[in-house]
Parts: C-alpha cells; sequence; structure tokens
C-alpha cells in the first residue's frame, strides 16, 4: 500500500513542481509589476473624439438616475412613417448630439433616434469621486438602463422594443444592458470591446516594458495573465468603489441578431480581440471587418457601404412585426469571467 501510494506521489511530483514554480511567479510579477499594470490601466486613450450641434427640431431630455446623477440626452424624431426606435451608445467622451453623424440616414429612412450621455460625459452630471474612463462600469450601466427605462416610458413607446446602435465603449454598454432585458431586439456595434479580453493580450506587452526575459513570457500561457489582470482590476475597483463588467458572459446571454463592426487596422482593440468577443456570440450574428479603418473609422473609410450595411441591418430585424426570439448560446465563458454580470 505504501508503495502504491509513493507511486502515486512520484507520478504526481512534477505537476506539483509545476503548479508551485507558476504560484510563486504569480505572486512575484504581483509584486513587482501590478503597481505598473495599476496605473496603465487607468490611463485615457487618445482618441479623436466628435462632437455634433443641438438641433433645433430634437427634444432635449433632461433623465435622473436611481443614484440621483442628472443625465443629459436628446431624441430626434424621422420625418418619415416610423420604423423603429434606435438607442444610440456614444463613445467614450463624445456628447449626444455626435448621434448625428451615425445616423443621419437611420432618421431619413423611417427610424427615431436617442442618445444619452452617461455620467461624467457632455453635459450630464460631473461626479468627482469617479474617474471615468474607457471601461464599462456598473455606473456606466445603470445609466444606459436609465435611459433604456426612459424610452419604455415614453407615450410614443415602441411596445416591440428598440434597436441598438453603439459605437467603441457605447456599444459595450449597450450589449451589458441588452443581456436580460430583450427590450433592445437588434444590435450593431462599432469598436466594441471587453475589458478582459482587451486586457489580456496587453499583459505581455506591459510587462515586456519592465522585463526583458521574453522566453519566460512567451512560455506563460494567457490564463494567467488573465489572473494576473484580474487582480490588478478588483484594485482599482476597491479604491474607486465600483465594478467593471465583462462583455463577454452578455454577448453569451444576448442570444439576438448582432451585426460587429471593427476596423482592421485598429491599434487600440486588435480585430484578434474583438473576434474573440464575438465568438461567444450565437446566430443570427455577423462580423465584418473593414478594411483599413482604424478604430472609430469604419463609417469614415467604408462610407455608403456602412450606411447601407447598418440601414439592411435594421430594415430586417428591427423594422419587422415579429421581434427574433432570443436563442443563448450553450456553454459557458472563461472560469475569469464566468458570472461577472450577476455580481453588480
Amino acid at each position: 500500500m505504501n508503495g502504491v501510494f509513493a507511486g502515486i506521489l512520484l507520478m504526481a511530483l512534477p505537476l506539483l513542481v509545476v503548479v508551485a514554480a507558476l504560484t510563486a511567479l504569480h505572486y512575484y510579477l504581483r509584486r513587482r509589476y501590478l503597481d505598473y499594470l495599476v496605473r496603465i490601466f487607468q490611463e485615457k486613450p487618445l482618441f479623436v473624439i466628435p462632437r455634433g450641434q443641438p438641433q433645433p427640431d430634437a427634444e432635449d431630455i433632461t433623465l435622473h438616475s436611481p443614484d440621483g446623477i442628472t443625465l443629459r440626452a436628446c431624441y430626434l424624431h424621422t420625418t418619415q412613417p416610423r420604423k423603429g426606435v434606435i438607442l444610440f451608445g456614444l463613445e467614450f467622451g463624445s456628447n449626444r448630439w455626435s448621434c448625428q453623424s451615425y445616423c443621419d440616414y437611420l432618421l431619413a429612412a423611417g427610424y427615431d433616434v436617442f442618445a444619452c450621455e452617461v455620467r461624467n460625459q457632455g453635459d450630464s452630471t460631473k461626479q468627482p469621486s469617479y474617474a471615468t474612463l474607457q471601461w464599462a462600469t456598473n455606473l456606466d450601466l445603470l445609466d444606459t438602463q436609465t435611459a433604456l427605462a426612459y424610452l419604455k416610458s415614453r407615450p410614443d413607446a415602441d411596445s416591440r422594443g428598440v434597436g441598438l446602435f453603439g459605437i467603441s465603449k457605447g456599444g459595450t454598454l449597450g450589449l451589458l444592458a441588452a443581456a436580460n432585458d430583450p427590450f433592445i431586439r437588434c444590435a450593431v456595434t462599432d469598436g466594441a470591446f471587453a475589458t478582459y479580453s482587451t486586457m489580456v493580450p496587453y499583459m505581455r506587452q506591459w510587462i515586456a516594458i519592465y522585463n526583458n526575459r521574453y522566453w519566460v513570457q512567451k512560455l506563460l500561457p494567457a490564463w494567467f495573465y488573465g489572473q494576473l489582470a484580474l487582480v490588478g482590476i478588483r484594485r482599482v475597483e476597491r479604491a474607486q468603489k465600483l465594478r467593471y463588467l465583462h462583455l463577454e458572459s452578455a454577448v453569451q446571454q444576448f442570444g439576438r441578431p448582432w451585426l460587429m463592426i471593427h476596423g482592421e487596422q485598429d491599434s487600440y482593440i486588435k480585430p484578434q480581440m474583438a473576434r474573440e468577443v464575438f465568438d461567444y456570440a450565437a446566430p443570427p450574428c455577423e462580423f465584418w471587418l473593414v478594411e483599413k479603418a482604424k478604430h472609430n473609422q469604419a463609417l469614415h473609410v467604408a462610407g455608403d457601404a456602412y450606411r447601407s450595411r447598418v440601414l439592411a441591418f435594421f430594415d430586417q430585424y428591427l423594422a419587422q412585426a415579429v421581434p427574433v426570439v432570443p436563442f443563448r448560446r450553450r456553454g459557458t465563458p472563461h472560469p475569469e469571467v464566468t458570472g461577472s454580470l450577476a455580481e453588480h
């Protein structure tokens, strides 16, 4: 019996050594590099931020979130017989009127458009204790849910629901809100991204800045960097008293028509990062990689092809009378992101 136990222990010894080595390396990297990673995570990107001008024929709206934040929004009416209503998700830093450059052809085609500035953006209330970043948080989601609740409460609300058209962070927030709210019937996103799927590939680059042992970095699996990334995110969460949300599980729960647009030359959110998120989606869904387009520049590059594709999508999935029944993809996300929505 002792011999059998010794044999099992001998066979398990290599695995135990590997586990011990990875654990030791994890705590070494945490101690040496975590402060750098936390600082980089909180840096704001240098985006070109579009802004629009108020329109005299639009409704200029004031909303209030459940925690007392004043939000500014606008509602643009089509001059045609209405086909549907589109919730436009604003990119990080832009104002509510910037929706016009993305939606003028949708208005002309028969769609109303509604855009709402989350807190610390545009003319909405500036919350000093909240350091707004490009990453989606529970506070951003609360504001997006406030916008949805308003659309449901309007006297002219479309009882069938609305479509989502979101740019970058606005697309991310829209999908997060839609995960458990079928009022969003379909979605078009341009440049949407997930915190986890974006962080992990960058971890190798960030650590390489401070560590020249590249052979060690190549040996470490993605999940190892993912665990380190989550430790850093949780540190920021505790300091800021908020939660960063994970898009992967929201996409898996969405289960409705989705057109994901992304720029082939996006240097911030690499196409593979976007594709990894898209792979969680259930049909009907489509991934359109726009050649030569950088982050949030697909409309400027593709022009009429972009407008035609987005309009055709909403005509098919929003203007039709019968909503598509949500179909949720089977299986579970990576353990790192499972249950992320339930926690918030």
